[in-house]
């Protein structure tokens, strides 16, 4: 009776831990329409890849990021991913055309509710140089400084 119920114990702890385990991956995914304004900055709608690299679906729930010269910030509704599966992210992003594109990967945060409920926030690297929101920017930009 005792190692019957050890066992439980065990494997109630095993699947609790399974589901508040986060592992995800990012990436720039597509670029959509934008425009530039006055001051030096375009806009642009785009989209990140988010891949479920965990053992236990996850939500993500916001994604936010910045640098010197661009801001992303999520404007979709929640994604849920299942394991080993690709969420869809909306962003609108905004680049700075003065300040020169740099080489640096973007912070990103994700706010990632697990199957456990709670919610935390995860900071994963994006590259954004030679991206499609890199070459989406790069004409409008250059013609923006002139």
């Amino acid at each position: 009776m005792i190692d019957v119920a050890v066992t439980r114990l065990r494997d109630s702890r095993e699947e609790r831990k399974k589901n508040s385990s986060i592992s995800l991956v990012a990436f720039v995914a597509s670029s959509g329409s934008g425009g530039g304004n006055a001051e030096g900055f375009y806009q642009l709608a785009g989209e990140l890849a988010v891949i479920n690299a965990g053992p236990a679906p996850i939500t993500v729930r916001a994604a936010t990021g910045e640098l010197p010269d661009i801001r992303v910030r999520g404007i979709g509704q929640d994604r849920l991913v299942r394991p080993g599966g690709t969420g869809w992210i909306d962003v609108a992003v905004q680049v700075d055309c003065v300040v020169p594109f740099g080489t640096e990967p973007l912070s990103m945060e994700f706010a990632v509710a697990t199957a456990d409920g709670r919610v935390r926030e995860i900071h994963h690297p994006v590259a954004v140089l030679g991206t499609a929101w890199h070459r989406a920017v790069e004409l409008p930009c250059a013609y923006a400084l002139r």
